[in-house]
């Protein structure tokens, strides 16, 4: 617990580091952007599920995709399982004819590790950001990888960097695996484990092996 607390510390360090000077590579347009919204105080929404096969690698690669009501200039994906592998740059699409845009962004972080930090910009709000990852242990084998994502923002404000920080989102469990005890159950929503399913059809197999 200690060593992912110190993880978690180094790599959000990094992050509002790279923040930071972005804030003034962006100053100007960031700043009329910032009027429109309020930036601590974005919604995201985003999924994972199975991701591209990597030639060469005999990792389990996990794909996310999110988009945001806002422009953001900074991201950071935080996994409860070790990130044996970071896919940069993540492809950027805009809504909704899903059609690649030039906005770009970089990623990296401590491998393995516990978060992958990404440094760009997003011109607007919904566009569409997809990357991937790696993990070491199957998809759908529990525990199962649930990410949380907080995205950042940096502007001028009166001549001064400023940094927004909304977040965490929960990116949820992955799609396209079979329904189990935990299924419903997210880190930022835990639910008890669902068993009954799992007595019942232990009831039904003694009674079926009595009668025969």
């Amino acid at each position: 617990m200690h060593a992912s607390l110190i993880v978690h510390r180094r790599a959000w360090l990094w992050l509002a580091a790279a923040m930071g000077c972005l804030a003034i590579l962006l100053a100007a347009p960031a700043a009329s952007r910032a009027e429109e919204s309020n930036p601590n105080n974005y919604s995201c929404l985003g999924k994972i599920s199975g991701g591209t096969p990597e030639a060469g690698s005999e990792e389990h690669q996990i794909h996310y995709s999110f988009y945001c009501d806002g422009p953001i200039t900074g991201y950071q994906v935080q996994s409860q399982l070790p990130v044996t592998g970071i896919q940069s740059p993540p492809l950027v699409r805009s809504i909704p004819a899903a059609a690649p845009l030039t906005d770009t962004f970089s990623c990296s972080g401590e491998v393995p590790g516990l978060a992958l930090n990404c440094v760009g910009a997003t011109k607007r709000a919904y566009e569409t950001i997809e990357g991937q990852f790696a993990i070491g242990t199957k998809m759908c084998s529990e525990p199962r990888v649930d990410p949380l994502l907080t995205v950042t923002y940096a502007y001028l404000e009166k001549g001064v960097a400023q940094q927004a920080i909304s977040g965490p989102f929960d990116l949820g469990r992955p799609l396209g695996c079979k329904a189990d005890a935990y299924s419903g159950s997210t880190r930022l929503d835990p639910v008890t484990p669902n068993k009954k399913s799992g007595k019942k059809s232990k009831k039904k197999a003694r009674r079926h092996a009595r009668r025969s």
